[in-house]
């Protein structure tokens, strides 16, 4: 369905806002990664964003950089994350979008990674270096198949910059906080304002992540009217952090089911 499968979502989900839930692929097993990623679903969150791992993660924090380090030791791939999709449609129907750096599309193919993409149930891409001005091939394979690429968006791009950024795109944007500590609500009500007037200049639905940790962080992000939050770095520490599968999936879970609770309060 790709970006009606999205635009569904935003339009009828029928909760306060939307919950977009981060996993790196491969960290720690591939295994891990889909049993963690249906218990997200399960537990309430709208959207997964699959990260496939990158060997130079730049644009992402430590943390999820290191498991992304850890992921490509462990059999994470653009490959692995296409799977993962494909298991994870078999029985859920909530969008799917392939987190990842341009490098590992370009080695796949862009035309090819678009054909594997709408065949595994994938709804969207969001590939966080890729210049508005490259990825034309990426770019029109997707739009034919409907595909979405999701902007990335942040205070620095500037607003003579934001209309190349946003041409073409489809789905929802995703407002990068440039808070890199969040031990007070402040910084992140104030990137939550800045991110409601990006949704009336992008016409689409728009997130704010990183540095999203607790129900009150992303509280203090929805109240300012957007139109969800991006949680990953929370996600992917309480996954390395517990010890058996089992405890995994349970910490995801509750993780989730909290911020879940928390933004339907």
């Amino acid at each position: 369905m790709g970006v009606a499968r999205i635009e569904e979502r935003f339009r009828t989900s029928g909760k306060k806002s939307v919950l977009v839930v981060y996993l790196t692929v491969g960290d720690p097993s591939v295994d891990d990664t889909l049993a963690c990623a249906l218990a997200a679903l399960e537990a309430g969150a709208d959207v997964l964003e699959l990260g496939v791992p990158f060997s130079d993660p730049t644009a992402d924090g430590p943390v999820i950089a290191a498991a992304s380090y850890r992921a490509i030791h462990r059999g994470g791939s653009l490959r692995a994350a296409l799977g993962i999709a494909e298991q994870i449609r078999k029985t859920r129907s909530e969008p799917l979008i392939l987190f990842t750096y341009y490098n590992p599309i370009v080695a796949f193919g862009e035309a090819k990674v678009v054909d594997a993409a709408d065949r595994a149930g994938v709804d969207g891409f969001l590939v966080v270096d890729l210049p508005p001005e490259e990825g034309a091939l990426l770019r029109s394979a997707a739009a034919e198949k409907k595909l979405a690429m999701i902007p990335l968006i942040a205070p620095t791009t500037g607003r003579e910059r934001e209309p190349r950024v946003l041409s073409g795109a489809s789905g929802f944007a995703y407002y990068v906080s440039v808070t890199n500590v969040t031990k007070t609500k402040a910084p992140l009500a104030q990137a939550a304002r800045d991110a409601t007037g990006l949704r009336e200049r992008a016409g689409l639905p728009v997130v704010v992540g990183f540095g999203i940790r607790t129900p009150e962080d992303a509280r203090t992000v929805t109240q300012a009217g957007v139109d969800g939050v991006v949680v990953g770095t929370a996600v992917v520490r309480a996954m390395a952090d517990a010890t058996t599968p089992d405890a995994r999936r349970a910490a995801v879970a509750s993780l989730v089911g909290r911020l879940r609770a928390g933004l339907d309060a």
